[in-house]
């Protein structure tokens, strides 16, 4: 098995994945990110069939009879559903491949994970990896590749901070020659922003919105500050009282009073990691300042309240939503050099028969 592995992986693509909780980006090597889809996936009950993946998976988010299920296979950034994660990225390798010869595809694979995860959850991915047809997995701190796919010199002996906000989570981190001097996970990122909309929705509205239109809400209209032009949008679920559809006009003010509180949350954490960060570090990072990724980072002003909050510039990254999915593709392009980054040092390899 060994040597079959060893001789598939000749003809297989490397691969990068930011496998996030909302959407899961892949970089093949020498072609960039080639997919870029929601992390959905469709199951019959009653068989156990996987029906779609993706973005076919999302299509049928809340449209679906009772024995078809869409399920988010990871939470907070980690695997919820270890089988499901392990047909995503089967599908998805699968998909990668199809245009070669051969049916078994053995990629060495590059998977961000979230900053702070324990033996078992990097352990969950290792193996859902490998057993999706990966020969060689490789984990990179997400944080770490964020900063990476940002074009940050994270291994020479200068303060880079990162700020990631994602989909599950937000990584703050002060990296300096390769490795984290300071840093924090934590569970309040995009969906926690949505959540937020949802409950704004049901208590001043009487109006149950899904998590869909709450991202559309969040998109057209989402603010951390006041805007000297007022942002609208149409809201639109179903009548808590009537159970009749309704439509509500929304403002961008509205959203930041229902997300405040979250943003707060990670506005503190940031100057927590400021206050952590050694002072010959935190010189380098005034002078340079503070980069932020993640499909958070769009959000309206949050840039402007980090700076107000913390002294410090703050930039956001070119294309921040891909940045962790560069990231892995750059230690994809030159694993030697960049092995220091790894989570895992050793590499985790299929075993000999």
């Amino acid at each position: 098995m060994y040597l079959l592995n060893k001789f598939f992986g000749h003809f297989a693509k490397d691969i990068g994945v930011d496998l996030g909780t909302v959407n899961t980006l892949v970089y093949v090597r020498d072609r960039g990110i080639v997919i870029n889809e929601p992390s959905l996936v469709a199951v019959n009950k009653k068989t156990g069939q996987v029906l779609a993946i993706g973005r076919e998976a999302k299509k049928m988010l809340g449209r679906t009879p009772g024995h078809i299920v869409t399920i988010k296979p990871l939470a907070n950034g980690v695997i919820s559903d270890f089988e499901v994660t392990e047909q995503m990225l089967k599908h998805f390798f699968q998909k990668i491949h199809g245009d070669s010869f051969y049916v078994v595809p053995r990629p060495r694979v590059v998977i961000g994970i979230p900053s702070g995860v324990t033996e078992v959850e990097k352990r969950a991915v290792e193996e859902a990896a490998r057993n999706a047809g990966a020969r060689e997995v490789m984990l990179v701190e997400e944080p770490v590749a964020a900063a990476l796919g940002a074009r940050l010199p994270v291994q020479e002996a200068l303060g880079n901070m990162i700020v990631d906000i994602g989909g599950g989570t937000t990584e703050v981190a002060v990296i300096s020659l390769g490795g984290l001097v300071a840093g924090r996970s934590l569970r309040v990122a995009g969906e926690k922003l949505n959540e937020d909309i949802i409950q704004l929705a049901r208590d001043e509205h009487n109006l149950l919105l899904g998590p869909r239109s709450a991202e559309e809400v969040k998109i057209a209209v989402g603010s951390v500050i006041d805007l000297s032009e007022k942002l609208e949008t149409v809201m639109r679920g179903r009548d808590l009282i009537t159970g009749l559809p309704k439509e509500v006009i929304i403002t961008s003010k509205d959203v930041k009073r229902a997300i405040s509180r979250s943003v707060k949350t990670i506005v503190d954490m940031v100057r927590e990691i400021v206050e952590k960060t050694p002072p010959e570090l935190l010189g380098d990072i005034m002078k340079r300042g503070i980069v932020l990724a993640g499909g958070g980072s769009l959000l309206r002003g949050i840039d402007e309240l980090i700076n107000k909050e913390t002294g410090i510039a703050v930039k956001v990254a070119d294309d921040p939503l891909t940045a962790v999915a560069r990231g892995t593709g750059i230690i994809l392009e030159d694993t030697e050099k960049y092995k220091e980054l790894l989570a895992s040092r050793e590499y985790v390899t299929v075993p000999k028969d």
